[in-house]
């Protein structure tokens, strides 16, 4: 039996959905959260984590550049995410933002996608609902668009269903330090799941715990905001993912976070924490383990000349490379099929060890090889990933090249 065969035989896709009613602890959380991002903070700056430096150390497309300036103060001033969530070839997409919270992500999103794509952003907080409404006319007039093609609806990402949220229709879903604040991470996956459409990608920035965080943690409300509380060990989200059905994540960049607070520092203790941005697809059950040599067309916008998929693919322009099964059906079922030349290959993938599979993963791990922390990278570069590598890390990557 074939690799994805017996992930096939032993993974279940998510049933319809079942609304129950959130226990108690839940619930009393999210309105803790509707209270601290609602009426609390107030500017990006009131957060008492800095993760600055992963936003200006991993490089804008020079669209998404270009949008970003566009963007209204108000919208950019009440952005509290962790990462940058602007995957490659949008354009004409269905895109889903979980937790959009002012705004920001959503309206640089509606430029990419054009006038025939479509961006739609999900939020509990009603007072960041309301902020991100107010400036839709604004952005379509920025944009020249005849036609608004962004709307914001209030509800929980555990539930998209009952938010009105329509399933298998989205090509991208997207999601910006949002889900290390919700209690019920395997509802949120789940609904995403059902979200997308069969090919479809979850690209998403998050915070990540270098071990499991105790229960303890999870009572401080502060925390619990600062999205501390309720960060996945980052193992876990591997294995989350996998179970619900999507293909094997990869990991695109990542940052050490950097807490300011002694305060904080005391309660966490031990536990260390780092935002990575990770991409996973929703796949057919009838994939493949064999080999398949891509060839990349040099087409996706600001692209042309190569294509970073993750911290291990790159793919240049009319270079042929050998990729793994699973990959290879990402670029064929994928809105990248149009990029890509997808070949058979005469060789099978060997079959990795688990090590060898999360060497690459570990966000904590890049994060270290990208150089990418306060203490390492100056807040006011714009050129790039920072320098600074450790060989242990480098030669980790290596061995998955």
């Amino acid at each position: 039996m074939s690799s994805s065969a017996l992930i096939a035989a032993t993974i279940t896709r998510p049933q319809a959905l079942t609304c129950t009613d959130m226990s108690q602890k839940d619930t009393s959380v999210q309105d803790q959260l509707k209270t601290y991002y609602g009426k609390r903070l107030k500017r990006s700056e009131d957060l008492q984590t800095d993760v600055a430096c992963y936003k200006t150390c991993t490089p804008l497309s020079k669209s998404a550049a270009d949008a970003m300036r566009l963007i209204h103060p108000e919208v950019t001033q009440r952005y509290f995410g962790c990462g940058l969530v602007v995957p490659e070839s949008l354009e004409r997409c269905h895109v889903l933002d979980l937790g959009s919270g002012s705004g920001r992500d959503c309206y640089i999103l509606s430029k990419l996608v054009g006038p025939n794509g479509h961006v739609t952003g999900v939020d509990m907080t009603d007072e960041l609902i309301q902020l991100s409404r107010k400036y839709i006319s604004y952005h379509q007039e920025k944009f020249g668009y005849k036609e608004t093609n962004t709307e914001f609806i209030q509800g929980y990402i555990e539930k998209l269903g009952e938010a009105g949220i329509q399933y298998n229709k989205f090509d991208v879903l997207v999601s910006n330090c949002v889900i290390c604040l919700c209690p019920d991470k395997k509802a949120v996956f789940a609904e995403a799941y059902r979200a997308l459409k069969e090919g479809g990608e979850m690209y998403f920035s998050d915070m990540y715990a270098s071990e499991p965080v105790d229960e303890k943690l999870k009572e401080d409300s502060v925390l619990w905001g600062e999205g501390l509380a309720g960060a996945l060990y980052w193992k876990d989200l591997i294995s989350l993912v996998k179970e619900l059905g999507f293909s094997t994540p990869y990991l695109v960049s990542a940052s050490h976070i950097e807490i300011q607070k002694a305060e904080l520092l005391r309660k966490t203790g031990d536990v260390k924490y780092a935002s990575g941005t990770y991409r996973f697809f929703k796949l057919p059950f009838c994939g493949t383990d064999e080999r398949a040599l891509v060839t990349y067309k040099g087409t996706v916008t600001d692209h042309q000349e190569k294509l970073t998929f993750d911290s291990v693919h790159t793919f240049e322009k009319d270079k042929t490379v050998a990729v793994d099964g699973e990959l290879a059906l990402v670029l064929k079922i994928s809105r990248f099929a149009p990029h890509f030349i997808v070949q058979p290959a005469e060789c099978k993938v060997p079959v990795k060890d688990g090590a060898q599979q999360y060497c690459h993963l570990n966000p904590f791990q890049l994060a270290d090889k990208l150089g990418s922390s306060i203490q390492k990278c100056s807040k006011t570069q714009k050129d790039g990933p920072c320098e600074d590598q450790t060989e242990a890390t480098r030669k980790c990557v290596e061995t998955k090249s």
